[in-house]
């Protein structure tokens, strides 16, 4: 009869061990999931942030339509991704093709700021200079936010590695996800602003 109270105290230590694996698994998930939601806001800010600064410089870029139609195209594509990842930010396929459609875009603004070089009276735009002000400080969060993102992911990614977290991962289908990375390398400088 003790044998059998003791085995069953064992099942039962064990049993809670695994859910306490589970458990934690799931926190992680959530957390690295919340944590692309604050990239996301910030990432909405910035594509809001991208037409008006199209429009603002239109009217003194005329010769440039290509520029900006480039960052247009490339703002869209990137907001089309992060929208597709907002609904599975552990899916690390669409984790990476956000990272590469926001390479695209960071490669487009950059263009767009240095051929905007090219025109005095564009840098002295009030509207253009505020919008610049605000799309810096946009490009700070987003990098603070994909920090936290990524660390976040690292954390989850070896919480499922572990010995014998991963009986338990694989069992209940937690996937390993991945960390939102720019491929460009000019795309990872900040957003240089001169006016």
């Amino acid at each position: 009869m003790v044998g059998l109270l003791l085995f069953l105290a064992v099942l039962v230590a064990i049993a809670f061990y695994f859910v306490g694996i589970f458990n934690g698994l799931v926190t992680l998930r959530n957390r690295f999931k919340n944590a692309y939601a604050q990239i996301d806001v910030q990432l909405q800010r910035r594509y809001e942030l991208i037409p008006n600064l199209v429009e603002t410089a239109k009217a003194y870029l005329a010769h440039e339509k290509d520029t900006l139609t480039n960052v247009i195209a490339a703002r869209n594509s990137a907001a089309a991704a992060a929208k597709a990842v907002a609904g599975s930010p552990d899916n690390a396929a669409m984790v990476e093709k956000l990272g590469q459609a926001e390479g695209v875009l960071g490669a487009s603004l950059g263009r767009l700021l240095a051929v905007s070089e090219s025109y005095p009276d564009l840098k002295a735009n009030q509207t253009m200079q505020q919008l610049m002000e605000e799309l810096s400080s946009t490009e700070n969060r987003v990098g603070f936010a994909r920090q936290a993102f990524n660390d976040a992911v690292m954390e989850y990614n070896i919480k499922r590695e572990q010995f014998p977290n991963f009986f338990i991962a694989g069992a209940f289908g937690f996937q390993l996800a991945a960390q939102l990375e720019i491929p460009d390398v000019e795309a990872r400088k900040p957003v240089k602003v001169s006016f």
